[in-house]
């Protein structure tokens, strides 16, 4: 298995969506956001599915094994969260990623379940980092769609 690590930076629209198309399916805990007003910073770790290693190798059991990584991502010039479907109260939620998309003055993190986070900006500019070695899994993540195509 490869252990590349994912490093990237997004300034504008584009970059941000191959950036969200990298973090597709990602899980975070609650606990695991944090906005830091005094720094003017947005920063979650996820549990990043490495869907550019789909090229995965079989297991003992001739199933494949795929990988995720631990990854961190931070968002500069951050003026204000809002946020709809996420209980803060309830650290130990989990939500799935499905799509980061930027807007006029701000950036939306849409989850699975309805839940948004929507990240008022000054200035677009965030960074992605896989922060360890990846770990092999067999599960990749799928989608209602993914079995009609």
């Amino acid at each position: 298995m490869s252990a590349a690590r994912l490093k990237m930076r997004a300034e504008d629209a584009d970059d941000l969506s191959v950036l969200s198309a990298c973090l597709q399916d990602a899980v975070v805990l609650v606990r695991e956001m944090r906005y830091l007003p005094g720094e003017k910073q947005f920063v979650m770790v996820f549990n990043r599915f490495r869907w550019e290693e789909m090229e995965s190798e079989l297991g003992e059991d001739d199933q494949p094994v795929y990988e995720r990584v631990h990854c961190g991502i931070c968002f500069d010039n951050v003026t204000a969260v809002r946020q709809r479907g996420i209980d803060q109260r309830n650290v130990g939620q989990i939500v799935s990623l499905l799509q980061i998309r930027a807007g006029g003055g701000h950036v939306d993190l849409i989850f699975s379940g309805g839940a948004t986070v929507r990240l008022e900006v000054d200035k677009l500019l965030c960074h992605l980092q896989d922060l360890d070695e990846p770990w092999p899994t067999q599960w990749r993540p799928a989608h209602p769609l993914d079995d009609e195509v």
